[in-house]
């Protein structure tokens, strides 16, 4: 299917030499791959590299929204799909982003995406129901200025398409725990700077309702084992964020 808009695929790495190659072939569509890598130390560089329509810069990473906006400053085209690495781009739903892209009614597309833990599809936890956005034209859209679980902000229509996306996010718990810990650090940052300050409930009641929330509410319970295990650890994280925040303030006061 030879597409008539170009389209550049915009990606953020550090250290994604097993997921990178297969990745990268599902993005046949693409006119230009743009990588920004965070400095990554296995072949991640190499590998990008050896693939003709990839071109790869370096940027030192700061935070999610900067990184994302940097790289998108670097496309060459107005329409950008923009998808994660660990995330599997079917022929299905490239088949549909080129069909869209023939006469596009909106100016950023939707996609839900299916959650996979530890070799298993999740689908409860409040999970379920993850849309992202993944094909837009930069002109009318930009990531907010969140460190973590940037959004992007879309002035414009926007639609969603039909074709699922899967996400192989954590292939193993150790990977699963590395991120939430990154995450927690990111997120301590951002109430940091709200002025926000740890008290009690921060350490108690936020990640007790977390846990109940997810397991109970959301139904995590009914994914079984991995359901737990998602639950706790995210539970862990809210813990983790205000410790983080507490430590702030000590380092700094």
């Amino acid at each position: 299917m030879k597409n008539q808009t170009k389209i550049s695929a915009v990606i953020i790495t550090l250290n994604e030499e097993k997921a990178l190659p297969a990745f990268l072939d599902s993005l046949w569509f693409a006119d230009e791959i743009i990588v920004l890598d965070s400095y990554s130390t296995d072949k991640t560089l190499d590998i990008a590299k050896e693939h003709e329509k990839v071109k790869v810069f370096q940027r030192t990473f700061d935070d999610f929204s900067s990184q994302k906006n940097a790289a998108i400053s670097r496309a060459t085209h107005d329409w950008i799909v923009f998808f994660d690495p660990d995330e599997k781009i079917t022929k299905q739903l490239s088949q549909e982003i080129v069909s869209t892209l023939k006469d596009p009614k909106a100016i950023a597309y939707y996609v839900n995406r299916e959650f996979h833990f530890m070799g298993k599809q999740i689908k409860f936890s409040g999970l379920q129901n993850d849309n992202v956005v993944r094909l837009f034209n930069k002109n009318y859209c930009s990531y907010n200025d969140n460190l973590v679980h940037e959004v992007l902000q879309a002035k414009g229509t926007t639609a969603t398409l039909k074709n699922k996306l899967p996400h192989y996010t954590y292939t193993t718990f150790d990977t699963y725990t590395a991120k939430m810990h990154r995450y927690s650090a990111l997120k301590a940052k951002m109430l940091y700077n709200k002025g926000v300050k740890p008290k009690g409930y921060h350490f108690f009641f936020r990640p007790w309702w977390r846990f109940v929330n997810q397991y109970f509410f959301k139904l995590g319970v009914l994914d079984g084992q991995r359901g737990f295990i998602l639950a706790y650890v995210s539970a862990f994280s809210v813990f983790k964020r205000y410790v983080n925040l507490w430590l702030l303030y000590r380092n700094i006061k």
